[in-house]
């Protein structure tokens, strides 16, 4: 077989969501991958610093950021935060259309204070208090600071919330010429959650800039991912792969899907590409 170029989503993919622990049958899969002489990279939105527990492993290269940060064999081969411009207008507009953000360096993360109030009184509305126990745990385990805690290193990408589609309309008309709005889909009572992303990368991009510094053809790459936000990875690769826990949009895009992330997923998958003998 041909050396590959393996990229991997964290979130859902990797790890299960908000976790920095990857299963052992995902380890001993990259282990094999890797020492059958393939190249296997992470490729997140989470920046440096929120992906930086996942380090302990050994990877040949990261991708974070959605794309706007890359690093091949420990050395940075890209890196476009926002102009100073760019963020003040992108978060002034959010503010100013009820969108809740949480901004990213590249090592740390800042959230909204007013986030986790809305998401208590929308828990207190509904009844259903599932989003804010993922968010609080998702903080927690991410170091998300209190945007108060901001201290003004260059922020690559935005990540908002807001109780309906229409929230995004004005920003959508400000912001869109320079910046892609991905946007998952919605939770079953209407709430969007969605990223900010720079139109000079995506995950897609990144792909291509890292096989092109590690000279392997797009032919000979792999993408594993589970969200939206993997679209343009998925699209760029020779060969799409879906979680089974995966949007199902998302699946619609893939070449094939494979079991959940908590069945093992990973590690069946590269055995069926045979990407570990």
């Amino acid at each position: 077989m041909e050396r590959k170029l393996i990229f991997l989503d964290i979130d859902g993919t990797l790890t299960e969501a908000g976790k920095n622990v990857p299963p052992a049958s995902a380890l001993e899969a990259i282990r094999k991958a890797r020492a059958a002489g393939h190249l296997v990279a992470l490729c997140s939105g989470r920046n440096y610093g929120m992906l930086s527990p996942l380090l302990v492993y050994p990877f040949d290269g990261i991708i974070g950021s959605a794309g706007g940060y890359i690093e091949l064999g420990g050395k940075v081969i890209y890196s476009c935060p926002m102009t100073a411009q760019q963020q003040a207008r992108a978060m002034k507009c959010f503010a100013d259309n009820g969108c809740f953000i949480t901004i990213e360096g590249k090592m740390g993360s800042y959230v909204d204070p007013g986030l986790r109030q809305f998401l208590r009184s929308r828990a207190a509305a509904t009844g259903n208090s599932e989003m804010l126990r993922w968010r609080e745990q998702l903080e927690t385990s991410l170091n998300i600071r209190p945007l108060s805690e901001y201290d003004g290193e260059p922020i690559y990408k935005i990540i908002f919330m807001c109780p309906s589609v229409e929230n995004l309309t004005l920003p959508r008309r400000e912001l869109e010429a320079e910046f892609q709005f991905c946007v998952q889909e919605p939770d079953p009572a209407g709430l969007i959650n969605g990223e900010l992303i720079n139109r000079q990368f995506n995950k897609g991009t990144a792909v291509r800039r890292m096989a092109e510094a590690a000279g392997i053809p797009m032919d000979d790459t792999i993408g594993f991912g589970d969200s939206m936000n993997d679209l343009e990875m998925i699209e760029t690769v020779a060969c799409g792969v879906c979680m089974g826990n995966g949007s199902p949009t998302l699946k619609a895009h893939a070449d094939w899907v494979c079991p959940a992330v908590s069945e093992d997923g990973l590690a069946k998958a590269f055995e069926h590409l045979g990407l570990t003998t």
